[in-house]
């Protein structure tokens, strides 16, 4: 692997980055194509999943592409889908070497795209800077090999750990620095989450504003009887922004008819012992939905049954420069630990400053 390789597949996965949020449920995928070390052609994946980055990059490349090297962030795909395979489009375009980071693990691919290349004699090296393709590619790969989303849980809190004080006021603890950049965090998941009692307590419209986003997130809220108001933003909102609801199997038909009426996607899933929905059964039927990524803002009791289920992968908490004191409200609901064995345990990532706030972000042991 050369510094060059280096260099040119770094900038693959910059351009892939642009489309975290916007693809599912394909993979977010930057493709550079150089001759005789210039650019002559990048592309990333599309909003939608398509075009692919390969194709955009071919196209901008044209004949400069024959006898050129392709980096890939991601194998090449080999199927016939909605697009053919970008495999085969490299090689007829005359590509003489590419490079690729990651071999993809879907089973229409997973080896299928490199065989391609070699039987046509490109050269074909792969696991060039695989980690940061891994890490950007993390949702996707979740999601074809454990069968759900990647699922990254923001806490906005004082220092003390409350989310509002004892009367349930919470706007704002943390200051409009950090709220843009969890906006921004809304626009790099395919998703954002949140359980019934925040979407009863707040009322919040979940999408991305000031960013001039292409797609806006999926909303997705855990209700088990469907009792959200039905003239709250979500509602009002259900025919502009995708939303999706979760509920139990004991929700009314009345009530699932109204708000597919107004254009939300229902999802019925299981109840578990706690009599909650099972948030493991959500994440499975979301991934199946095709989702990638997604961010749960809340609330507490859902944030602790993510987290003693497992499923939280990375943690993003805003910590603010106050305290509300024990009669605040805890940022997570019980979880019924006698044990540090039992805690959930993550690895500090990054600490940075926020405005007057700081954030901190952990990956899951």
């Amino acid at each position: 692997m050369s510094s060059r390789d280096r260099q040119f597949m770094g900038h693959a996965l910059g351009l892939a980055a642009r489309g975290l949020g916007n693809v599912w449920p394909n993979p977010a995928v930057g493709c550079v194509i150089v001759r005789q070390a210039r650019v002559v052609g990048r592309g990333w994946t599309q909003p939608g999943g398509r075009p692919h980055a390969e194709t955009q990059a071919l196209a901008q490349a044209g004949e400069a592409a024959r006898g050129a090297t392709a980096y890939v962030s991601l194998e090449p795909c080999a199927h016939h889908g909605a697009t053919p395979p970008c495999a085969e489009a490299l090689v007829r375009a005359g590509v003489a070497r590419v490079v690729s980071a990651l071999r993809d693990p879907d089973p229409r691919v997973d080896g299928g795209g490199i065989a391609l290349l070699q039987a046509a004699g490109v050269e074909v090296e792969t696991g060039v800077l695989c980690d940061k393709a891994d890490e950007l590619n993390c949702g996707f790969l979740s999601r074809i090999t454990r069968g759900r989303p990647m699922l990254t849980l923001k806490l906005a809190t004082s220092f003390d750990g409350r989310i509002a004080t004892a009367t349930g006021e919470s706007q704002w603890i943390t200051g409009p620095a950090a709220r843009r950049a969890v906006h921004g965090m809304r626009a790099r998941h395919d998703a954002v989450l949140v359980g019934g009692g925040t979407a009863r307590a707040d009322d919040p419209s979940l999408t991305v504003r000031g960013l001039g986003v292409v797609r806006q997130p999926v909303r997705v809220v855990l209700s088990r009887h469907l009792d959200l108001p039905l003239t709250g933003k979500l509602a009002t909102s259900a025919a502009e922004a995708p939303l999706w609801l979760c509920h139990g199997v004991d929700a009314r038909a009345g009530t699932r008819a109204a708000w597919q009426g107004l254009g939300a996607r229902l999802f019925e899933v299981p109840v578990g012992a706690d009599r909650q929905l099972d948030p493991a059964a959500v994440l499975a039927a979301l991934g199946v939905a095709g989702l990638t990524r997604i961010l749960c803002e809340g609330g507490g009791a859902l944030a602790a049954s993510l987290l003693l289920a497992g499923l939280v992968d990375e943690l993003a908490v805003f910590t603010a420069g106050m305290a509300l004191g024990a009669e605040g409200t805890p940022s997570l609901g019980a979880m019924g630990l006698d044990r540090l064995t039992e805690a959930p345990k993550f690895r500090l990532r990054q600490t940075r400053a926020v405005g007057s706030d700081a954030l901190h972000l952990w990956t899951h042991l």
